[in-house]
């Protein structure tokens, strides 16, 4: 790698906290939909 490789390795670490990222957000955005879900059906069927 040479004299470069403080950039390689620091890219890698970038794209990995990227990645990381992108994966949490999905999981967590997931969980909100569910949660803001089964809440609206709880106050829809608390109105019939």
């Amino acid at each position: 790698m040479g004299t470069h490789g403080l950039y390689v390795w620091l890219s890698y670490g970038i794209a990995l906290v990227i990645f990381i990222y992108n994966i949490v957000s999905a999981y967590w955005l997931k969980r909100q939909f569910f949660i803001n879900a089964k809440r609206r059906l709880r106050r829809e069927q608390g109105t019939v």
